[in-house]
């Protein structure tokens, strides 16, 4: 009988089994397969599953289902990332709604062998580091998300420790070898020359400042909050003997000397930590930073679906629906994506002139299914290294960011910002032809 109600809760949320798109098994080994070919199953693991993840529904609830096993995907976990799309659309309906409490009230509340909730509430711990993006509660987020540890990211990532989307300019290349194409490509847009010094703000393990330093004979440095990717980054520059010429700074973009002394900056991947507030603060830092008819490549995710008219109840169903909660608890803190709209806004404001905005969107889709294939590749690995939730919370982010991407909700912008000279100059060729040539 409770195998049935739980069927029957699947029926409301997704359709019948030959309209699905996907494999559903129970955890009495009952399977319901769909018509066609199934690139995923939903393994549902006891009876009091559906009834914790649905009372009451938000899209944090059905993410903890995942992280502690009460729900399982098995096989293409991307193609799984929009059943709460799909959920939500057929129960809009004040009648389908009740239809489906009625039938999840019918499934037990617990079970002997169920997790207990272990929700790891980091917004809350982060209030006592002071208030949202201040510098002492910023480092902190930026440390949860980055310090998960070096041994667990080399997993998955490239062999130069890129976190940022790589560059497919012909579709088919490696992920080390689109992730090579971008750094040349964030130097090309640059134009950075021999001997400029390159200032890299948010500047990960290193892998620009070092490309710079090696392939353009720039001098560079590179600030990050990360104590662990700092590490990392130093003991890199040492063997491959670039410590006369690249430095790394644990540094806030807050506590940058403003007297002009870099020729050009780059920040990839670092924007989304900022805030929409601080806007104003991260682009007059750099501002100050830059030489007069410098150069400024900011490389960020924005949010497409924040851009656009949303209906009048949006605010409201965002917050019950506790949208992005799941990110915000267990990946990144604080993290706020913005319209691209406000980043160019916020940088034009301060004094920056916009010369050319690229959108990498598709770029980041494949990087994001290179990384989550290499995860799976190394699950056992990864599960010994930093356990078994936050091996499930990594999978399922980098899979939903990847149906983010594909589906247009988010996107991925680099901005190339000019600070004029005195004479309103920008030495920049008349054309980007030369971003193209091999």
């Amino acid at each position: 009988m409770t195998v049935r109600a739980a069927q029957q809760v699947v029926d409301d949320l997704f359709g019948s089994p030959p309209d699905r798109r996907f494999a559903v098994r129970y955890w009495d080994g009952t399977t319901e397969r769909p018509a066609g070919h199934a690139p995923f199953t939903l393994a549902i693991r006891r009876p009091s599953a559906l009834r914790r993840m649905l009372l009451p529904p938000s899209e944090l609830a059905i993410a903890e289902a995942y992280l502690l096993g009460d729900v399982d995907i098995e096989g293409d976990i991307e193609a799984a990332a929009s059943l709460g799309d799909v959920a939500v659309g057929r129960i809009g309906s004040a009648g389908g709604a009740a239809r489906l409490l009625r039938h999840v009230l019918a499934l037990p509340a617990d079970d002997d062998d169920a997790p207990a909730p272990s929700r790891m509430h980091v917004a809350r711990r982060l209030l006592r580091f002071g208030r949202r993006h201040s510098s002492r509660r910023d480092a902190q987020a930026v440390r949860f998300h980055y310090d998960v540890g070096n041994d667990f990211y080399a997993l998955w990532l490239d062999r130069q420790m890129v976190y940022s989307c790589g560059y497919f300019e012909q579709g088919d290349e490696t992920l080390d070898e689109a992730q090579e194409a971008k750094l040349d490509y964030v130097c090309r847009k640059l134009r950075l020359g021999a001997g400029e010094h390159l200032l890299d703000i948010g500047c990960g393990w290193g892998a620009l400042v070092i490309h710079a330093a090696r392939r353009y004979g720039a001098r560079a440095t590179g600030i990050t909050l990360s104590e662990q990717q700092a590490a990392y980054a130093r003991a890199r520059i040492e063997r491959e003997g670039l410590a006369a010429c690249v430095t790394i700074e644990v540094r806030d973009y807050r506590e940058l000397e403003g007297d002009g002394r870099y020729d050009k900056i780059a920040s990839v991947g670092m924007v989304e930590h900022v805030g929409i507030q601080r806007l104003p603060d991260y682009f007059a830092a750099a501002y100050r930073a830059l030489k007069p008819g410098g150069l400024f490549l900011n490389h960020g995710i924005v949010s497409v679906d924040r851009g656009r008219q949303r209906p009048l109840l949006d605010p409201l169903w965002r917050r019950l629906w506790k949208r992005d909660q799941f990110i915000h608890q267990y990946v990144f803190p604080d993290g706020d994506l913005v319209p691209t709209a406000a980043v160019l806004e916020s940088a034009e404001r301060e004094g920056f002139e916009v010369r050319d905005v690229e959108s990498l969107r598709e770029h980041y889709v494949a990087t994001l299914r290179n990384w989550v294939r290499r995860l799976e590749q190394h699950e056992d690995e990864a599960r010994a290294t930093v356990g078994d939730v936050v091996y499930r919370v990594w999978r399922l982010y980098m899979s939903a960011s990847a149906h983010g991407f594909h589906i247009g909700r988010i996107g991925v912008v680099q901005s190339l910002l000019a600070k004029q000279d005195a004479a309103g100059r920008v030495p920049l060729p008349p054309s980007r032809a030369d971003l193209y040539v091999s």
